[in-house]
């Protein structure tokens, strides 16, 4: 049984690898202030090998008995959360991952970082492989979120080439899935909220701009994949269909039976244009590729928020 580490283990992708890691048979220790994540969404989980502990990654943390694996999730993700927090984003990209990997180091344990797809910015290379090194704006208002992630994949190549800590980066396409929360900003929840309630979808600029959009349960299998592996450079874990914004909100129109209309709204400054990843590199090193098709995703994932599931309001 190893021991499992995960900051930011009450979010959206945090409850869900707590959860597969326990059902590997692994010993789970979760890590949140509860600043974007939520209870409600590891409350379901008795076990006696499953662990909360409420802290603050940005200052000095430490954790009681082995560890063999750190999962370095914990940061504000949403457009919402890192223009209302940023000072604490960037806190969590660089102090919350010094500390991390300092915990790491101590314990001798493999090390993963989430990074994201937004290390590429508006990119100039589609699709976009790892070799690319993006095409960013650290002044603009996504800059405390992007730059933040980069600083973080810097810090982890640092500890890996001068303490030897045994280190991974996984660069994180848009995901979805249950538990995302309905008012986070990102494009499948606010539409699913939208259309639920008949109301009409907000898309921005002409809803041209693309997004690939991988459903939990295959990023999940990847991050996992990744982290029992012996690869420290970086790998995008994303699902490669690309669609439109505007396919997008039709698609969610016509599978929630949603009376909704599509407007149009100002497009966000340096709002990306294009993103689809390249996986040529988590094919062919970890043989992973998403298996779940979007309309079986999003089914799955409108049933949730519908039933009420995710315990919020819609």
């Amino acid at each position: 049984m190893s021991t499992c580490l995960i900051t930011g283990g009450a979010g959206f992708l945090g409850s869900h690898l707590c959860e597969r890691l326990l059902e590997l048979g692994n010993r789970v220790i979760c890590v949140d202030n509860l600043e974007t994540g939520s209870l409600r969404n590891i409350d379901q989980i008795r076990t006696p090998e499953f662990e909360f502990e409420m802290l603050d990654i940005t200052s000095h943390f430490e954790v009681a008995g082995p560890v063999d694996f750190v999962y370095h999730l914990a940061s504000p993700a949403s457009p919402i959360d890192y223009a209302r927090l940023p000072l604490h984003t960037l806190k969590v990209g660089a102090y919350g991952t010094h500390n991390a990997l300092g915990l790491a180091k101590v314990k001798r344990a493999r090390f993963l970082l989430a990074s994201t797809s937004e290390v590429y910015g508006d990119p100039q290379i589609h699709p976009q492989p790892e070799s690319y090194w993006g095409n960013v704006n650290p002044i603009g208002p996504r800059g405390v979120y992007d730059e933040a992630k980069r600083y973080a994949e810097a810090l982890t190549m640092a500890y890996f080439r001068q303490q030897g800590v045994d280190t991974a980066i996984v660069r994180i396409f848009n995901t979805y899935g249950a538990r995302m929360r309905p008012h986070d900003g990102r494009a499948v929840p606010t539409f699913i909220r939208q259309a639920l309630t008949d109301k009409p979808l907000t898309v921005f600029g002409d809803g041209s701009q693309t997004r690939s959009f991988c459903y939990v349960d295959d990023l999940i299998r990847g991050l996992i994949a990744l982290a029992e592996s012996g690869l420290h450079d970086p790998v995008n874990i994303g699902n490669p269909d690309e669609l439109t914004l505007l396919e997008m909100a039709q698609l969610i129109v016509e599978l929630t039976g949603a009376r909704s209309e599509v407007v149009f709204e100002a497009l966000p400054i340096d709002d990306p244009q294009i993103r689809q990843p390249d996986i040529s590199r988590a094919r062919d090193l970890l043989g992973w590729a998403p298996k779940v098709t979007l309309r079986d995703g999003l089914r799955e994932t409108i049933d949730s928020f519908s039933a009420g599931l995710d315990r919020t309001a819609l």
